[in-house]
């Protein structure tokens, strides 16, 4: 038994595979909506933030990479960082330095960022399910894949659509019975 959640280790995989830094938003998002009593979810958020991030920065929007680094280094912790396994110095310098970098230099070109995992365990288990799924720990982004690159503009939204539709509904509907 492992001390990580799946989805966790499933960001951790994306982030460092085939950076696929839309699939760690969407697969830390609804672990954390999914469990709001596990103890970091200040930290999710914050994770959630860094590939948000690397996501904006990948496709030259620093404005915004900027912007969700800034918030990610107001919910990331040293203390909840270590306890994920991530080398929280360093993670937390790396951040600072990233955003620092793209305040001075407003068209930085997008470079590859890896967390710095601590514990010897969790790199392990990461690496296996690389392994098992024929995945290189490691990989740098393919620069020429739009559907990784523009991921979130191409993907079906007409649930999350729908989802808001209705909550729109029941929220109009509440007011009017009042």
């Amino acid at each position: 038994m492992t001390k990580y959640a799946e989805e966790y280790v499933k960001y951790l995989i994306y982030f460092h595979t085939d950076r696929d830094f839309f699939e760690c938003h969407e697969v830390l998002e609804e672990y954390w909506k999914g469990n709001p009593k596990s103890g970091f979810n200040k930290a999710w958020i914050g994770l959630i933030q860094v590939a948000v991030s690397t996501y904006h920065h990948r496709r030259n929007n620093i404005k915004g990479a900027h912007k969700m680094l800034d918030q990610a280094l107001i919910n990331l912790s040293a203390d909840d960082l270590t306890q994920l396994g991530i080398n929280s110095g360093v993670f937390l310098k790396m951040l600072q330095e990233r955003k620092t970098h793209l305040e001075k230099n407003p068209k930085a070109p997008y470079s590859e960022m890896d967390i710095p995992i601590a514990d010897p365990e969790l790199l392990k288990q990461c690496n296996d399910l690389c392994a098992k799924q024929g995945l290189q720990w490691g990989s740098i982004s393919n620069m020429y894949d739009e559907e990784l690159i523009h991921k979130h503009s191409r993907r079906d939204r007409s649930e999350v659509i729908n989802a808001r539709l209705k909550e729109l509904e029941r929220r109009q509907a509440s007011k009017e019975s009042v």
